[in-house]
């Protein structure tokens, strides 16, 4: 451990348990303790762990061709799993461009934007709209296209055009927290402001989570996308669904373009595409998008060495048939209202103070006076979160997250194949453990 430089930790005392097995909604670290995957690893694991088919799959094709280049040659894998993803996809986003996660297919997203606006005649088209709070990566692209500032100031500056407007928080909504349809259209017409003032001849794209993971699990409001898609086509705006987190069937479908109904121009995916049993990213791109490339002479000058990689490929494809075979989209939706019913049972405890997501994908805001939704203090969330509920959320047994990167939240997002067993259990330890914290607090 003195040589291993952990993702996101103050590495300073820090004693991180070593996780070395894992079955179904449930991982066991070095000492044997069991703790239940409330997050799934990082919202990827869909499909549970321990699906030995998965690792056979990446097994048979190691064997058979470990590595091989998209560098215009191909491999049957790319080439199947590039067919069964764009048969997949809402409308005609038929064209795939694979990445090795979610960071690499947001970049490759936004300059996919600037080349296709360059090669019709707009080179001016550039910026990015994202939202306030939104995480979308943390390579120098994708981290101006995040919209949270403090994992952005060491790295400063960043790589210009990220412009930033109101997220869908609507338990802190400044305006028609009341009436969520007014409150997404207000929502939505941020975007269309932001253009405005940038210049829409400056603005290539806008970048939206279909729910909002940073900040605590935003879901759109009644109309918002639909909204948006108009707003996108008035300006000539590309609209990317950042589905790093909300494909693979954590809303209860493939994508959650799908299941808001809204149609974008790309889709950036990653996570789940494999379960996380092996590293994969993919953009996902309407035809139109492609057709200035496929003129004489023009190439999309990107390209990524592990892109596409024919192991990756492999287990994508045997994930793709486990989820569709188990119907764990189905499984979703049939037991998402229990999930969201056994979470809502925290509501008596006086330091919840909002519970919200969709699907499989949950964040249960935390106050200090439920009444007036006072938040906690920086001091007081420092103490709350780190100095408290992370550790002895895992004493207790639950892995998930507690995190403070705009109020303080507990995010959950379980394996996809999890029931009102685990939901329970994950109710019974969070009860326990948020009771203590507002009694220390």
């Amino acid at each position: 451990m003195d040589h291993l430089w952990m993702h996101f930790t103050r590495m300073a005392g820090h004693d991180a348990p070593v996780i070395v097995r894992g079955e179904g909604c449930y991982v066991w670290d070095s000492r044997g303790r069991r703790y239940l995957d409330g997050i799934a690893g990082l919202f990827t694991v869909n499909a549970g762990h321990g699906r030995t088919e998965l690792a056979e799959a990446a097994a048979k094709q190691a064997a058979e061709l470990a590595y091989f280049p998209i560098w215009g040659v191909a491999h049957p894998g790319a080439i199947a799993l590039a067919e069964r993803i764009a048969a997949l996809a809402p409308g005609d986003l038929n064209r795939v461009f694979f990445t090795t996660g979610g960071s690499e297919a947001v970049e490759t997203a936004w300059k996919l934007a600037r080349a296709y606006f360059r090669k019709t005649g707009k080179p001016a088209k550039h910026k990015v709209i994202s939202r306030h709070l939104a995480y979308h990566g943390t390579t120098m692209g994708a981290l101006a296209i995040t919209g949270l500032p403090a994992i952005k100031a060491d790295f400063e500056p960043l790589v210009p055009g990220g412009i930033k407007a109101a997220n869908t928080n609507i338990y802190r909504a400044p305006v028609h927290g009341d009436d969520p349809a007014a409150f997404g259209a207000w929502a939505a017409d941020e975007i269309a402001r932001a253009i405005e003032r940038e210049g829409a001849d400056t603005v290539a794209a806008v970048f939206l989570e279909p729910v909002q993971n940073a900040g605590g699990c935003f879901p759109p409001p009644p109309g918002y996308f639909q909204r948006v898609r108009e707003i996108c086509d008035r300006y000539d705006v590309l609209l990317v669904s950042d589905e790093v987190i909300c494909a693979w069937g954590r809303l209860g479908d493939w994508f959650g373009a799908q299941r808001y109904g809204y149609r974008p121009d790309i889709i950036t995916t990653a996570k789940a595409l494999t379960s996380g049993y092996s590293p994969l990213g993919a953009v996902i791109a309407d035809d139109r998008l492609m057709e200035p490339f496929l003129r004489d002479g023009a190439a999309f000058l990107h390209g990524i060495t592990f892109g596409g990689h024919p192991v990756s490929c492999a287990v994508a494809l045997a994930n793709l048939d486990l989820l569709a075979r188990e119907d764990l989209h189905g499984h979703v939706r049939t037991h998402e209202a229990a999930f969201r019913a056994t979470l809502e049972r925290l509501h008596d405890l006086p330091i919840v103070g909002d519970v919200r997501g969709d699907g499989y994908f949950y964040g249960i805001e935390l106050v200090k006076d439920r009444a007036t939704r006072e938040t906690f203090t920086d001091d007081e969330s420092e103490r709350l979160l780190r100095g408290f509920l992370s550790d002895a959320l895992l004493d207790a047994g639950l892995y998930c997250r507690a995190d403070d990167r705009g109020d303080p939240v507990v995010q959950l997002a379980p394996p996809l194949t999890a029931g009102q067993t685990e939901f329970d259990e994950m109710e019974r330890i969070l009860r326990s453990v948020l009771t203590e914290a507002y009694t220390r607090i």
